[in-house]
């Protein structure tokens, strides 16, 4: 069925509670790139644009102190944010050097396909999951 109102997903939003510790994290951990940093000083906010391989996807926000995001037991609302790879060993070989700590690898009992998860310094869960 064609959806003819939504196009693609324009970005995701995260809310960081340290911001210079999840800039590095999403910039040299994972390799995004920065599109624009702003601070907002009416809001005390710090706004990140980010892109993976030239496309825009990510917002990183700070705000004083935010409440923590509960992720375990696992609530309502958002799961995660999940990466397509092309080869889930050699991603997981790669952040594991970086010295981001992965979940074992998985196989979906649906498509067959492996992956595997991580958190970001919050805690939000990140999802790789192998495309090749």
């Amino acid at each position: 069925m064609q959806n003819n109102y939504l196009q693609a997903v324009h970005h995701i939003a995260v809310i960081c509670s340290n911001y210079e510790k999840s800039k590095d994290f999403y910039t040299n951990i994972l390799g995004l790139s920065i599109v624009r940093e702003v601070y907002r000083e009416q809001r005390q906010s710090y706004k990140l644009d980010l892109a993976l391989n030239d496309l825009y996807i990510i917002e990183l926000f700070s705000f004083p102190n935010p409440p923590a995001r509960p992720s375990r037991p696992e609530s309502s609302g958002l799961r995660h944010l999940a990466f397509s790879v092309n080869n889930i060993r050699e991603s997981v070989a790669a952040l594991t050097a970086k010295g981001v700590e992965l979940e074992p690898i998985r196989i979906d009992e649906f498509t067959n396909k492996q992956f595997t998860f991580f958190a970001d310094p919050d805690g939000l869960p990140i999802e790789l999951y192998e495309i090749g």
